[in-house]
């Protein structure tokens, strides 16, 4: 096909076309910023939008992510202020707040940032012993997360976060914080044994004290109440005894009654004076065996006396 020089002007005109829509229209994505420099010089920066630029004098020297950024810090020998060698892994987190600065301020923030993260870890861990590098690590990267921020200023970027992924010891500090930590934990042990043997004894003994009053008070208490039966039967047998003397009495004084004292009083002699022979070798005979009536008489004669008037 042969193109006459119209069609050949035609192309031409609608490729500078496609051409200068391409270098003129830009599209800057959410969260970012693109430097626009003019003739080689700083003009401005693109926010997230459609921007139109002047073909061929305009053009797009830097783009940036305004999110935050990750990181890794490589590992690197730290000395602590105990003179120990340690090996540190961190990670960084960081974010373009100022374009121009990012652009302009230095060649490469990313590779300054951590470098400068490096260089602060090692000047902070060697202020530091190696016990408190792992119990105040929060305050370290704190430390260092200060230092950077400070320095960073000039670069149009903030220092986030710094945290310490990994710390690597040498092997002979890892044997001797082993040891370390088996004495303390068999110390721990022995502590606790000792402890909870002297609770053992505490509790046995006091246990022990607990049964002695409870024995002494169940003693106490059984004693008063032997006590208060003893009286309690002393009491009952007085007053029946009395109560039995009351109706002895009044039965004397009715018709017939003296004589059956007085044969009762026979008969309890006589049955006295037989068992005092069955339990006794020796035979006992009152000297007037004869006169039994005479010894019932006088007894009578005592209740006698005795009756109230």
């Amino acid at each position: 096909m042969i193109f006459d020089f119209g069609t050949m002007l035609a192309l031409g005109f609608a490729l500078f076309v496609i051409l200068a829509v391409i270098k003129t229209a830009r599209i800057v994505p959410q969260r970012s910023n693109f430097v626009v420099e003019r003739l080689g010089k700083f003009h401005r920066t693109l926010d997230s939008g459609f921007h139109i630029l002047i073909p061929f004098v305009d053009k797009v020297a830097y783009q940036h992510t305004l999110k935050e950024e990750v990181i890794d810090v490589e590992r690197q020998a730290c000395v602590t202020k105990d003179n120990i060698q340690v090996g540190i892994n961190g990670v960084m987190y960081i974010q373009v707040v100022d374009a121009h600065q990012a652009s302009y301020g230095i060649n490469d923030y990313r590779y300054a940032a951590s470098q400068l993260a490096q260089t602060t870890m090692r000047s902070v861990i060697g202020q530091t012993d190696l016990d408190k590098t792992f119990e105040e690590r929060s305050k370290i990267n704190e430390e260092v997360v200060m230092a950077l921020d400070e320095a960073a200023k000039p670069w149009g970027i903030k220092v986030l976060r710094y945290e310490i992924s990994d710390i690597e010891l040498p092997a002979s500090i890892k044997d001797a914080l082993e040891q370390q930590m088996r004495a303390e934990r068999e110390r721990r042990a022995a502590i606790a044994k000792s402890e909870g043997e002297r609770q053992a004894m505490i509790n046995v003994s006091e246990g022990q004290k607990q049964e002695v009053i409870n024995m002494s008070e169940a003693e106490k208490q059984k004693q008063i109440n032997e006590a208060e039966g003893r009286a309690k039967e002393i009491e009952l047998v007085a007053t029946a005894t009395a109560e039995g003397l009351r109706k002895i009495a009044l039965a004397i004084k009715e018709e017939g009654g003296q004589e059956a004292v007085n044969l009762r009083i026979a008969e309890q002699y006589v049955k006295e004076f037989g068992n005092l022979a069955k339990t006794n070798n020796t035979m006992i005979i009152p000297a007037e065996l004869a006169n039994i009536g005479g010894a019932v008489a006088g007894l009578s004669e005592v209740l006698k006396m005795s009756q109230p008037k």
